[in-house]
């Protein structure tokens, strides 16, 4: 059974950090295109961050600069750190998994495989 579970979600004053992960089971992230997007209330998925199976990575504009995503392959788990964060940056984040390579999913992250249940990141001005 495919499984993604989110973790490191919380509520930070603007200007601060949180460091979200991604533990996989089931897949092997190596093997496909990994990817966060988010979803604030009211609003359409925004692809924040991926990272194709060679390791290249894309970022939403809004982001750039302040987010970072990453891989831990012997630990199956995903991450995003987030610096600098905007109340802007405030929505349910999710972790995501893309099985055909090489596909634009900053751009169209409904297009991901297999999704977590996401977690909560609340930034208060």
């Amino acid at each position: 059974q495919v499984q993604l579970v989110e973790s490191g979600g919380g509520s930070v004053q603007s200007g601060g950090s949180l460091r979200l992960s991604c533990t996989a089971s089931g897949l092997t992230l190596v093997n496909y295109d990994m990817g966060w997007f988010r979803q604030a209330p009211g609003k359409g998925r925004e692809g924040v961050a991926t990272i194709d199976v060679d390791g290249r990575t894309s970022y939403a504009e809004s982001v750039k600069g302040r987010f970072t995503i990453s891989q831990d392959h012997d630990k199956n788990t995903l991450y995003l750190q987030m610096n600098s964060l905007k109340p802007e940056d405030t929505a349910m984040y999710y972790c995501a998994a893309g099985a055909e390579q090489g596909y634009q999913y900053i751009r169209y992250p409904s297009a991901f495989s297999v999704r977590g249940q996401g977690t909560q990141v609340t930034v208060s001005s």
